[in-house]
């Protein structure tokens, strides 16, 4: 009885053909923390951009998060960095490296105060600034590492292909890019984005 009860299970899903979606991340500890610092810090207490570069390059990993609503408003695609000159990086295109040094190309985790609004080559010609506030991002400024958008990145999930990889910008959809920037050109307040793993 076992052994039929367990070919019936190995032919379910050998030959089930439904698409196994991948189990959203429950980031309710880091949205807790990211209020909390952003009252502490007088930055905006309705949303903030929270980063996870720990998901695949082709799938959605930059979420909007609603503080009031307590969920996700809006996501897509994003940009890492390259990450390739100072060292060999042959896995660069899904396996994101991180480093803080000038000129690394690479990308920098932890919390960013956004910035000013100004003038981009890339996209929608509109870049904001990002002011690292970590040991692990404090030269941002220096690295020009701003949100912008790109031509090259789609406006939805691509996966298994890859986004395009930047100099360590978190670069996105040219679409996408318009509804940030007319959320953050309402706010009166520093926006938060915080780029985790």
């Amino acid at each position: 009885m076992k052994n039929s009860l367990l070919v019936l299970f190995l032919s379910f899903i050998c030959c089930n053909n439904t698409k196994v979606e991948t189990p959203i991340k429950d980031y309710s500890s880091n949205n807790a923390v990211a209020l909390e610092y952003c009252k502490k810090n007088e930055f905006n207490e309705d949303y903030y951009f929270l980063v996870d570069l720990s998901i695949h390059p082709g799938k959605n990993r930059f979420f909007i998060h609603d503080f009031k609503e307590n969920k996700v408003s809006d996501k897509n695609l994003v940009t890492h960095g390259s990450c390739d000159q100072l060292e060999e990086n042959p896995d660069k295109w899904e396996k994101v490296k991180y480093s803080n040094t000038v000129d690394s190309h690479c990308s920098m985790k932890g919390k960013y105060k956004i910035g000013k609004r100004d003038y981009s080559s890339w996209g929608i010609n509109v870049k904001y600034w990002l002011h690292g506030l970590e040991k692990t991002n404090e030269n941002a400024v220096k690295r020009v590492v701003v949100l912008h958008s790109w031509d090259a990145v789609s406006n939805g999930e691509i996966y298994p292909k890859v986004s395009p990889l930047s100099w360590g910008c978190p670069a996105v959809s040219n679409a996408f890019m318009r509804k940030l920037d007319a959320k953050l050109k309402l706010t009166k307040k520093p926006v938060l984005l915080w780029i985790i793993e």
